[in-house]
């Protein structure tokens, strides 16, 4: 407990999934929660779960891939609680579109909320990070940014260019520093991936190594790691959490 005491973390499509444990575990070790996401009855949830909890939290309805919302949730939080230590894009769709079968609103879609909006948060988080000399960005990115993967050219070519303005940004803000990361989870049971995916053997030895799928809090707790002071000399990197299916 208190791995993240005293620090203020963002953290983007926070009402369920991924972002919802991360929420909840950061809350639990100590960080002040700016939970964010486009599903107001979902983020209300897990808000009053981690207050329930004794945490402390805020919530906003977000359209990450709005430049005004992002303004004005940064400045609501250095409002409310006086600067911004940690920022977790987490907020993202999944796109099963061939390239020869584009659709260009789809794909433009995809590239605002998976990759825009990203670069939106970092945008205006980093520049209250640099004002306390320090902080944290993870990029939640995909194993989908690291190879290909057939039927998901939108979703990879955003994921893939998450990963690479997450380097970008480690180098351009390391003076200063702001750490940069992504994490790039496998199949994760989320209700975005529920009814892709089966619980069934054959779905095991496809998308892991290991012979289970991991959960959300798999994540979550890789992303506790790089937001928490023991990752201080980690930037630019690429935290895979895939149950061993990259390894290959």
């Amino acid at each position: 407990m208190g791995r993240l005491a005293g620090k203020v973390a963002v953290i983007t499509g926070a009402g369920n999934g991924m972002g919802a444990a991360e929420a909840k575990l950061f809350a639990r070790e100590g960080a002040k929660v700016v939970a964010t996401d486009i599903n107001e009855t979902a983020l209300h949830e897990v808000v009053n779960e981690i207050k329930q909890s004794g945490g402390e939290v805020l919530s906003f309805k977000h359209n990450v891939a709005s430049e005004e919302e992002w303004k004005t949730i940064i400045e609501e939080t250095v409002k409310q609680f006086g600067k911004v230590d940690v920022l977790v894009n987490n907020a993202g769709v999944s796109s099963t579109m061939t390239i020869a079968n584009l659709d260009m609103d789809k794909w433009n879609q995809v590239m605002d909320i998976n990759l825009n909006g990203c670069m939106l948060g970092m945008k205006y988080a980093i520049p209250e990070m640099k004002k306390n000399g320090s902080g944290s960005v993870i990029n939640i990115s995909s194993i989908g940014g690291l190879v290909g993967m057939a039927g998901s050219s939108a979703y990879t070519a955003a994921k893939g260019a998450l990963r690479s303005i997450s380097k970008a940004a480690a180098v351009e803000y390391a003076k200063d520093c702001v750490r940069v990361n992504s994490v790039h989870p496998g199949i994760i049971v989320t209700p975005m991936t529920a009814g892709t995916f089966g619980e069934a053997e054959p779905y095991y030895k496809t998308f892991t190594q290991l012979p289970y799928f991991g959960n959300p809090e798999d994540v979550a707790y890789g992303v506790l790691f790089l937001a928490s002071d023991e990752s201080r000399f980690m930037t630019g990197a690429e935290l895979v959490i895939d149950g061993g299916w990259t390894a290959l």
